[in-house]
């Protein structure tokens, strides 16, 4: 498959390729090196991005819907606008990257590192996030309803405005996370550890605490 003059297989090297716009659908890109590639508003659905080193890329309002990026390497990479729905992003390195207004409905982020990322605005909804480490990682105006959480690392994270109605932050590390206004409404929180965590004018009602340290460092019965 030949694609703008690239070569599109396993391994390519497509370092700094210019791809914008390509039809990439269901290209198999597994440990392609795509380091610095220009993908802005590429159609990139059921791809197959396995591995792949995606370092810096340009990747804003990308389709990538279904895509496979198990293990792929997103430092740094701009992903804004991105739609990732039902995509696999397990393990994932995505430390540092813009995902402002990404579309991560139903996405499965098990383990991924998502450490310092911009997911400002970013639909989250129904997400599978556990294990996911999200230290620093801004999650302003986030929704993140329905969203799995457990045993996510969300150390000082900002998650201001941010809606986790139903959301499931079972042993959670929420230490130092800016929650003010963010709406926890119905959300499971047993065993969370919310020491320091700012919690002002947030929504609580319903919220299951069980276990949980508060931000005095209580346990709640």
């Amino acid at each position: 498959m030949e694609v703008n003059g690239y070569k599109i297989e396993p391994g390519a090297n497509l370092e700094n390729a210019n791809l914008e716009n390509a039809n990439l659908v269901g290209a198999n890109l597994g440990g392609a090196n795509l380091w610095g590639a220009n993908l802005r508003g590429a159609n990139l659905t059921d791809a197959d991005l396995t591995d792949a080193n995606l370092w810096g890329a340009y990747l804003t309002d990308a389709e990538l819907r279904d895509a496979y990026l198990r293990g792929a390497y997103l430092r740094g990479a701009d992903l804004s606008g991105v739609i990732l729905f039902h995509a696999n992003l397990k393990d994932a390195n995505l430390e540092n990257a813009n995902l402002t207004d990404a579309n991560l409905t139903d996405a499965d982020l098990r383990g991924a590192n998502l450490r310092g990322a911009n997911l400002t605005d970013a639909d989250l909804r129904s997400a599978n996030l556990t294990d996911a480490d999200l230290r620093s990682a801004n999650l302003t105006d986030a929704d993140l309803r329905g969203a799995n959480l457990t045993d996510a690392d969300l150390g000082a994270a900002n998650l201001l405005g941010a809606d986790l109605w139903g959301a499931n932050l079972e042993r959670a590390d929420l230490t130092d996370a800016d929650l003010a206004g963010a709406n926890l409404k119905d959300t499971i929180l047993f065993y969370a550890n919310l020491k320091d965590a700012n919690l002002e004018n947030a929504n609580l009602k319903g919220a299951k605490l069980r276990g949980a340290t508060l931000p005095d460092g209580t346990i709640h019965d």
